[in-house]
Formats: structure tokens, C-alpha cells, sequence
């Protein structure tokens, strides 16, 4: 990851780091500031776990831009490969370049094709596409950047097998080309984003730094949302919290809990509504639970709470 040890480029100390996340609108806890200034000043990647939407994806999209650096995000699926996250040959390009040099033998007649030199030409770095993971191994103008790699858990075990090269020595081996590393001194700041719908392989977490992301307790939660919908009344943003921490804490638990991210979003929803609003109801939140909820199940429950008046009904 980022700088190498004693770097001045990055926080010195975690309150440092704090703050400069909060400048970006990042409320952070000292648990997770710790672990980034560890990753940052060991030069390691930061593999970060938790719910959808607690922040795992913000962190990287703050921490570049406030160090001033590009960011480079490979998002995961199912079936990522090579030639979509490392490197392709431009192959129409290296054809065209085929029939050219055929074409200059057939002109020269006796000197025929130099078949060693045409292969050399047409796998050399010109031809060379660069996906995200290659692309972070060369610093910009700014620094080396932050790489992204998002939602790992989608992918397969094949891919995660191929990242142990990346993670531990910043390199990747193209077998045309050779090994194309990270400059000494201007490794990437890398992190890594899992929602655990399955385990990430022990070889691939064994080259990270490790950290649970939770959802916030309620006056961090409120802290967040403050700083993400400035707008809103501080009435409103304690009702908003208060109810959302109750749909986390109720049982049996819904299917899919909101996340912070919800949080910041209803938030917004609502003053989008009204832009002077002081008092939740349970009418505006049985308008408004599809901006909160994402699966009908909860909705409903949610619903018939709100107009049964049951437990976790009112804001």
C-alpha cells in the first residue's frame, strides 16, 4: 500500500488522520483511522469487511481525495478476469502490424520476414491495454494512486489466487513482457472492500491489514449524517438515527438492515420533500421506506408496524 514508512505525504499520527478525514466528510472511529495509518506507513493493503453500506467504499474515495491522489476502482463480479482487471493485447492493432511487416517482406523479396523481430514489436508496451490493477502500478503526476478493489467477495477463488502476487510484492507477470512492478518507493495505497457473502481465502488476508467495519453506534451515526446532510435540523437528524438504529436493533431482524449509507440518503429524500421539515410521521416514513428498505419483506413488516402502531413503529 501507499508510501513507504517515514513517508511525509500521509498523516503522522491517528488524530492527524481524524481530522483529515472529517475534512472530507468522513467521520471515522479511532479503531479504523488506526488501522489505515497502519497501512499507510507499513506500505499494506487494507482489506475492509462489513455490511453494504457502512462506508468500506467511501473510505477509499475520501483518503484520495484528500491526499491529493487518483483513485482507480476495479469493481468485482462474478467471472472477473485477467483481461479485464490486469491487462489485453490490442489485438486488432497487433494484426494490423502483422500484415504491414508481411507486406514489407513480400516488397523486400529475398530478405523474407524476421519472425523473431515481428514478435518482439508486436508484444512490446504499445500494444499494451492496461486495465485498473496494471494501471495502479505506475505513479502519476500527483503520487501513486489509490486502487480500489471493490467488493472482492463477488469474484472467485481463481482471481483472489491471482492477487497474492499483487498484494505481497506489487507486481504483476505478464509472460510477453516480463514482471512490471510498483516503483521502490511509490507503491499504490491499496483497499480491498467485502460484504462477506463469502470468505475471503486465509493466503489473500494473510498480505492485508484487517478490519470490521460495524454499523456506527447513534451518535457517531448522527455525527455522520451531519456532516453528509449539513441542511437537515438537528431534530430531524435525531429522529432519523433513532429510527434507523431501531430498525437495526429489532427482532426478529429484518432481512437487509439499512446502512449508513441509507441513513445519509433518507435524509435527503426527506428534504427533498421539504426543505423546513422538524417532525418524522408515520405516514412520510411509510412513503418514504423504499428509500430505506430494499427488499419487500421488510417494507411490509415495516409497514404494518407503522400502521399497527407495534413496537419500533414511531420515530
Amino acid at each position: 500500500m501507499a508510501e513507504e514508512p517515514g513517508s511525509t505525504s500521509a498523516p503522522a499520527t491517528v488524530d492527524a488522520l481524524v481530522r483529515l478525514l472529517a475534512a472530507g466528510r468522513y467521520v471515522a472511529d479511532r479503531s479504523l483511522a488506526t488501522a489505515l495509518l497502519l497501512a499507510l506507513k507499513l506500505g499494506r493493503p487494507l482489506l475492509l469487511e462489513g455490511e453494504a453500506g457502512v462506508g468500506k467504499t467511501e473510505l477509499a474515495k475520501v483518503v484520495a481525495a484528500q491526499l491529493g491522489r487518483e483513485l482507480i476502482r476495479l469493481q468485482c463480479y462474478e467471472g472477473l478476469d485477467v483481461a479485464s482487471a490486469v491487462y489485453e493485447w490490442a489485438y486488432a492493432r497487433q494484426m494490423i502490424e502483422i500484415r504491414l511487416a508481411e507486406a514489407g517482406a513480400d516488397a523486400a523479396g529475398e530478405r523474407g520476414l524476421d519472425r523473431d523481430a515481428l514478435a518482439r514489436s508486436i508484444y512490446s508496451e504499445r500494444f499494451l491495454i492496461r486495465r485498473p490493477l496494471l494501471r495502479a502500478l505506475t505513479p502519476g503526476p500527483a503520487g501513486p494512486p489509490v486502487l480500489l478493489i471493490d467488493e472482492l467477495d463477488r469474484t472467485d477463488e481463481p482471481f483472489e489466487a491471482f492477487l497474492l502476487e499483487l498484494l505481497s510484492d506489487f507486481q504483476v507477470t505478464i509472460p510477453e513482457l516480463g514482471v512490471i512492478a510498483a516503483p521502490e518507493g511509490a507503491r499504490p495505497i491499496v483497499i480491498l472492500t467485502s460484504n462477506r457473502t463469502r470468505e475471503i481465502h486465509d493466503a489473500l488476508k494473510r498480505r492485508c491489514l484487517y478490519h470490521w467495519l460495524d454499523y456506527p453506534d447513534a451518535a457517531r451515526e448522527l455525527a455522520i449524517v451531519r456532516a453528509r446532510a449539513p441542511a437537515a435540523s438537528a431534530a430531524l437528524r435525531e429522529q432519523v438515527v433513532a429510527f434507523v438504529q431501531g430498525l437495526r436493533g429489532r427482532q426478529p431482524s429484518l432481512f437487509k438492515p439499512p446502512g449508513v449509507a441509507e441513513s445519509i440518503d433518507w435524509t435527503r429524500a426527506l428534504l427533498a420533500l421539504d426543505r423546513e421539515l422538524q417532525t418524522l410521521s408515520p405516514t412520510l416514513i411509510e412513503q418514504t421506506l423504499g428509500v430505506l428498505l430494499k427488499y419487500r419483506d421488510d417494507v411490509e413488516v415495516v409497514r404494518d408496524e407503522l400502521r399497527g402502531g407495534g413496537e419500533g413503529a414511531s420515530p
